[in-house]
């Protein structure tokens, strides 16, 4: 305490915001500092109670962030398209995909659909030669049980006699296109064995190729091709007579069937004829001359142009197969040449060829030469016999005659012969070739032996290939060339 007692106050405290000795509640005076181009702007803002301080560099960074963030959207955008391209190109890949595998799908369904046809329709055909070969084995066993029955006929088996007939004749022989198998020539009054009906047609033949040579004048006629074999035209025939759905039965050759036999001949046998004038050149002496010729052409139609032309069924078409199958070749051969043999089913096709060709130019004669032994020559090279060494080649029937003496396979004209054996004669005639002189002068193939009767096929016979008969012994047969064919 001082100057007269009073007592001195304390200073009041300052407070933020104010100054003291200006009045209690009196507001602060802001300072004002002049601003100069190039410094910073350190004037407070207050914003909501905050003081910040605004300057140049923290505008540039917040354009420089802003520019950032734009950069990042941009890139966050360009990925983002980027990612929609590729998910789009995806999805596009994923549908050719899918559209490659459904149609894939759609090409192996197809084939699937195209497999299953064919192993259905293969199905169908293996089933019906399974039937058709079933049907084989049965008639080959009836055939066996046939020659059991007439032991069973001896010993008094009429029981199994009536049942055995009854299931396979009827069931198989009359009703089956196999039947022919059975066609002998019994049966029936009128009915005719398949060699006859053969000889019957062959001549039928022989006569239309020579009245096709009797319509002119010719200097020399060619005959080339044949007609069908003959197992082939009774497969055909069998098989569209028996095999229709309203069939025949074929077991028995009567005049009706061997009239259809005959028509189907005919269907398989094409002949057509050509004539031309051939100028020949003057050589030495011998002046140019013309030469008028007749061709001949005759075309055999095979039995898959048959089940063509005759519209077959599946059933019709699996029967041929099996009838002309090589295991039923035995079969044929017995009943249409009564066994002798495949060489006489070939010299048989060949008759009605006049002239000699192909024959002697198949031997390698550049001209015609008396072909009789070339015949019997290019029907055993026809069926291998030449190179098996069972027939030997041959262009002079003495030739071929040593060729059987010389190796013990000869019998004399007295020998009643075989099927299959060659047969040569010496004529007695006057000039050319006879009279008899212990020189065969002609030679052909046994096609049968009946009742005492030699049955032949010959070449060169009036320059034509004919079938011929002589009594066993007769005095011009000369003797027998013996094959051994087994």
């Amino acid at each position: 305490m001082a100057n007269g007692g009073e007592t001195a106050s304390p200073p009041a405290p300052s407070r933020r915001g104010y100054t003291g000795g200006q009045g209690k509640y009196a507001p602060a005076q802001a300072v004002h500092r002049p601003v100069n181009p190039g410094e910073p702007d350190t004037r407070p803002v207050r914003d909501g109670g905050r003081t910040i301080i605004k300057t140049a560099r923290s505008g540039r960074k917040a354009t420089e962030r802003t520019a950032r963030q734009t950069i990042k959207t941009a890139e966050r955008s360009s990925r983002k398209t980027i990612k929609t391209t590729q998910r789009t190109a995806k999805t596009a890949q994923q549908t050719v995909k899918t559209a490659q595998r459904s149609a894939q799908a759609t090409v192996k369904a197809t084939q699937r659909a195209v497999q299953t046809a064919r192993a259905t329709a293969k199905a169908a055909a293996a089933t019906a030669k399974a039937t058709a070969k079933a049907t084989v084995a049965a008639i080959k066993a009836a055939i066996a049980a046939t020659q059991e029955l007439i032991a069973a006929i001896a010993a008094g088996g009429w029981v199994v006699i009536v049942v055995v007939l009854v299931i396979c004749m009827i069931g198989l022989l009359i009703a089956s296109p196999f039947g022919i198998f059975f066609s002998d020539g019994g049966g029936s009054p009128d009915a005719a064995s398949p060699t006859a009906v053969i000889a019957q047609i062959n001549s039928e033949y022989a006569d239309r190729l020579s009245s096709l040579q009797t319509g002119g004048t010719y200097d020399r006629v060619e005959i080339q091709g044949g007609p069908p074999s003959w197992p082939d035209v009774f497969a055909v025939f069998a098989t569209k007579t028996a095999g229709a759905a309203d069939g025949e039965s074929v077991a028995v050759l009567d005049t009706d069937t061997v009239e259809k036999l005959r028509t189907v001949f005919w269907d398989m046998t094409k002949i057509t004829t050509a004539e031309a004038d051939v100028e020949h050149p003057a050589e030495g002496d011998a002046d140019a001359w013309m030469e008028k010729v007749l061709t001949i052409t005759v075309t055999p139609r095979t039995p898959d142009d048959m089940r063509v032309f005759y519209a077959f069924t599946d059933q019709q078409n699996a029967a041929l197969d099996e009838l002309l199958t090589a295991a039923n070749r035995e079969m044929w051969n017995t009943l249409l040449y009564g066994s002798s043999g495949e060489i006489v089913a070939v010299a048989l096709s060949q008759v009605g060829n006049v002239g000699g060709q192909p024959y002697w130019s198949w031997y390698g004669f550049n001209s015609r030469v008396e072909w009789c032994a070339c015949f019997v020559s290019w029907c055993a090279n026809e069926c291998g016999y030449i190179d098996a060494g069972v027939i030997p080649k041959f262009a002079g029937c003495t030739g071929g005659s040593n060729w059987f003496k010389d190796r013990g396979q000869w019998q004399d004209g007295n020998y009643e012969p075989r099927p299959g054996d060659l047969i040569f004669f010496d004529w007695n005639e006057k000039g050319g070739s006879g009279p008899q002189d212990d020189v065969p002068d002609h030679v052909g193939i046994v096609e049968r032996v009946e009742n005492g009767v030699v049955y032949t096929v010959e070449g060169n016979t009036s320059d034509s290939c004919r079938q011929r008969s002589y009594n066993v012994g007769h005095y011009e047969i000369w003797g027998y060339g013996c094959p051994i064919y087994n």
